[in-house]
């Protein structure tokens, strides 16, 4: 997951700033992440995804990615795949370094340092390791890239305003800069008719509304209204990192051999969002602010309706202070000549402090806003000098529930009329940090007994290999949210419940390697194996994993190999135990008629029931249009929450590969591998908007989407929504892995190493139920058709110079289902991201094997995210230079 995607108001809620792993484009959570083949703590509550920030990169000696069977072996709910990282185990000397790196913008700096000991003791028999780690990246606004932060230079993609009516022959979108949010401003759009549009800006200019574009999701273009441009927050979050790991080992005997492993992570992340917003807040006549501003202006005796993007009044933020420990500790050693037994325990756990920052409370906000003159003349709240009346004019049904009206409240009046006019006192009083706690433990006790059965019979390829054991895994998760959040006191964020739930599972697993042949004409090697895990979760109940898997080598240069497997995943401790919660979300509404025709077949004529169903006339229906209107675009409340009925989730996986090994090109090593997952029963969680669309975009209205959405029996509008996982969508991906490498000397010329790693994807198909039309994600935004990464390394006299190319293959804006409802969305040059084209050099000095010093630049060509997107197909970075040492004793 990229760091753009886990910042600003892209990062999902105690998410800032984590890496963590997707296999096949599958998702986080069917990633199984490992550190020498046992278990690693969760990152984020109520998952099992792991930050890979909390790996020690010093003490990495290789890394396993594996697609299949591999859950079979290393443990269920890998169903994309298991990434497994082996760290030095013997390591000795000293080691230290250090890098820093910075844009050539000034800024998306990074610093890293690290430290690691280690020495072997009682004559090899033992070792013991320590390493330190740090890590700091530095927060980028969106406002320090112009094509983010520019309103001229910001592009979007919208209604073409001279295709009214439909022309098929033009594009009905196309890029438009200095697009804002309709009527609403950073100094505040004031509505003073009450007619639903505004008369003056906050600072008291006759308001210019820019130019009204229609259908374009409530926006305009120019005027006074609050820029899309630098709204969404951070491009970049913080992230500071300190990481420590011991890791050590003693062999009494053959027979006895105890090992440990300890870490200890502290990480801190930190990111802006958006601001807050206030849409159509009334303002009372006797308001003072309201008077003075537009005395002898306009009539005020009606109040006024203020809209309003509160950059001033403090961008929301969210700050995590996440604290990770793992502790294993095991035997491990000889039975006899032909068996090995390996017995641990892991203890993980994570906790979490998610604060989130400069949130409104909703009483104290509307009674600061709700000013007057007390008998004195000084500007008060209301609630104030009137104790037993409203503390909020908007919502006459709302009393006080975190503070006391009358005299020693606290109140202070807020003014919201201009551009950084409010009282620091008046929003101190307002604004409230929200500190959160999250939990997540785990404890896992192993045991295996592996070896051969060498000493009772051997095949013609040799002893047969077997591998049997035992695992019980208990996973426990907790979130507390702040008390005013558990109030559903804030006036940006809805009611939140806390969370608490957990599993256990226990597990018997048996793996035999077969070897028929070796080193026999046309079979230099052929064997097979298999492996079954059997599980039985307090969840879920009993679920098998298995696999078999084959090699055939008919000459050494030449080794064919395949797999065919079956794996589960239980749903999380999220996706069963999470409360009914509060939300809000933009949902542009799949029935407008910009976006009806943009569906499968059947979107159009499910749009004409579900607004009959919901109590409109067909006059109605045919002027049904929320996209021009702003209460329809403002974000929505909702809901989301667990389901404790779901069920695992099955991948079958087949794997089909041949590595080759040309003896007469020595150094050469070239391999390719074919893959296919099909995933059925899957849980799937859509997000709101993909709520609306999906329930509309099914063969009928009779499906669990649309269950859980709600229309407004006047307007026809979305007008509420739940959002929870359920056992409905099947996925089915396939593609394949290529990788090269070729290394050789030269007598004169020193040393050339060249290395390919690519990938092609074939398919990626979602159904969101059964019988539904399938989707095809492929060759859409972060899967691909094709991707490849190469180097090639020159090395001669201590001076290595490598220069390196990371390419993927352009990507569409747009559904196919989309562009086949609707050809003439776009001009064809935008249908397409452009292709991914980075490239990094580095050049390094090595002096007298125990000293070197690099520097380098990533992305040198200075390649820029594409129009209309702020961090893709490339970051948003641009041109990267580092340097950085590193010194072995």
């Amino acid at each position: 997951m990229s760091a753009a995607r886990t910042s600003g108001s892209n990062a999902d809620f105690g998410a800032v700033g984590v890496q963590l792993l997707n296999l096949r484009g599958l998702g986080s959570n069917r990633t199984l992440t490992l550190v020498n083949g046992r278990r690693h703590v969760s990152s984020l509550s109520g998952s099992a995804a792991v930050d890979v920030n909390s790996i020690p990169t010093d003490l990495i000696e290789s890394v396993d990615v594996l697609t299949g069977g591999a859950s079979a072996i290393y443990g269920a709910d890998g169903v994309s795949g298991v990434v497994n990282f082996r760290l030095k185990r013997n390591f000795e000397g000293v080691t230290a370094g250090g890098q820093i790196g910075i844009s050539d913008q000034g800024d998306a700096g990074q610093r890293y340092g690290s430290v690691t000991v280690g020495r072997n003791f009682a004559d090899g028999r033992g070792n013991v390791a320590l390493s330190y780690e740090f890590r700091e990246i530095d927060r980028v606004s969106s406002f320090a890239r112009d094509f983010t932060g520019d309103p001229q230079k910001t592009f979007g993609l919208v209604r073409n305003q001279a295709d009214f009516p439909d022309n098929p022959n033009v594009p009905d979108r196309v890029p438009t800069n200095n697009l804002r949010y309709a009527d609403s401003s950073i100094d505040g759009a004031v509505d003073l008719d009450l007619d639903g549009i505004p008369d003056f800006t906050g600072s008291g200019k006759i308001y210019d509304r820019g130019r009204l574009l229609r259908s374009a999701g409530g926006l305009t273009q120019g005027g006074d209204s609050t820029p899309l441009a630098g709204y969404q927050g951070d491009l970049q979050a913080y992230n500071r990192v300190h990481n420590v790991n011991f890791l050590a080992h003693y062999d009494f005997s053959d027979a006895v051999s105890f090992y440990v492993e300890g870490k200890y992570v502290k990480n801190r992340t930190f990111t802006l969002a958006q601001p807050s917003f206030d849409f159509f807040t009334y303002l009372t006549p006797d308001n003072p602010y309201l008077q003075a501003r537009y005395a002898g202006l306009a009539d005020t005796s009606n109040g006024a309706l203020i809209s309003r993007d509160n950059f001033d009044l403090g961008v929301r933020g969210e700050r995590n202070d996440r604290e990770t420990i793992r502790a294993v500790a095991g035997f491990e050693g000889r039975i006899s000549d032909n068996a090995r037994y390996d017995i641990s325990y892991v203890f993980g756990q994570t906790k979490s402090n998610i604060l989130l920052t400069d949130y409104r409370i909703a009483d104290r906000y509307f009674a600061a806003v709700d000013a007057v003159r007390d008998g004195s003349g000084n500007i008060v709240c209301r609630s104030t000098i009137s104790p037993a009346g409203n503390i909020d004019p908007n919502n006459y049904d709302a009393p006080a529930s975190t503070f006391t009206p009358g005299a020693n409240s606290g109140c202070l009046p807020l003014n919201l009329l201009g551009d950084g006019v409010r009282s620091q006192a008046a929003l101190d009083w307002v604004n409230a940090d929200i500190l959160n706690r999250a939990r997540i433990r785990q404890h896992v006790v192993s045991g295996a007994i592996s070896g051969d059965f060498g000493q009772f019979f051997e095949l013609p390829g040799g002893p047969v290999g077997f591998a049997i054991g035992g695992e019980y895994r208990k996973e426990t998760s907790n979130f507390v949210p702040d008390q005013l959040l558990q109030q559903g006191a804030l006036a940006d964020f809805s009611l939140q419940l806390p969370e608490q739930g957990e599993f256990n599972v226990k597990e018997a697993f048996a793996e035999l390697q077969v070897p028929l042949l070796r080193d026999m004409p046309l079979a230099h090697e052929l064997s097979f194996g298999a492996a079954i895990r059997l599980s039985d979760y307090s969840t879920v109940g009993k679920t098998t994993t298995w696999k078999v898997d084959g090699t055939y080598a008919p000459i050494r240069d030449v080794t064919f190999r395949g797999t065919y497997s079956e794996a589960v995943r239980a749903p999380n401790i999220t996706e069963l135990f999470a409360p009914r919660n509060g939300g809000f979300s933009f949902i542009s509404d799949p029935c407008d008629p910009v976006f009806v025709t943009e569906g499968t077949q059947f979107r159009a004529e499910n749009c004409r029931a579900a607004l009959t169903a919901a109590g409109l006339t067909p006059a109605q229906i045919a002027a049904f249009n929320p996209e021009n209107d702003p209460t329809a675009t403002v974000s929505l409340p909702g809901f989301s929450g667990g389901n404790r009925n779901l069920r695992e989730e099955t991948a079958r996986t087949w794997t089909a590969g041949v590595v080759v090994r040309p003896s007469f090109i020595p150094g050469l090593v070239a391999s390719f591998d074919w893959w296919d997952i099909k995933l059925s029963n899957a849980v799937n969680t859509p997000s709101a908007q993909d709520l609306a669309e999906l329930c509309v975009d099914q063969p009928s209205l009779d499906n669990v989407f649309c269950q859980s959405i709600t229309r407004s029996g006047t307007t026809g509008y979305i007008s509420s929504y739940f959002v929870q996982p359920v056992n409905v969508a099947n996925f089915r991906t396939a593609g394949a892995d290529f990788k090269l490498n070729y290394s050789f000397r030269t007598e004169k010329l020193g040393s050339f190493s060249i290395g390919l790693v690519g990938g092609y994807l074939d398919r990626l198909e979602f159904i969101p139920t059964p019988g539904a039309q399938v989707d095809i994600d492929r060759e859409e935004a972060y899967s691909p058709k094709w991707n490849a990464t190469g180097d090639i390394t020159w090395k001669m006299e201590g001076v290595t110079i490598n220069y390196g190319i990371s390419w993927f293959s352009k990507t569409r804006r747009y559904e196919l289902e989309t562009l086949a409802a609707n050809p003439d969305l776009v001009d064809p040059q935008y249908l397409y991201f452009k292709e991914r084209w980075q490239h990094d050099v580095q050049i390094g000095f090595d002096v007298a094997d125990k000293f070197r010093f690099y520097v380098g630049g990533n992305n040198i060509w200075n390649q820029k995210p594409d129009i209309a997107s702020s961090n893709y197909p490339i970051s948003f970075v641009g041109r990267y230079l580092y340097a950085g040492a590193k010194v072995t004793l």
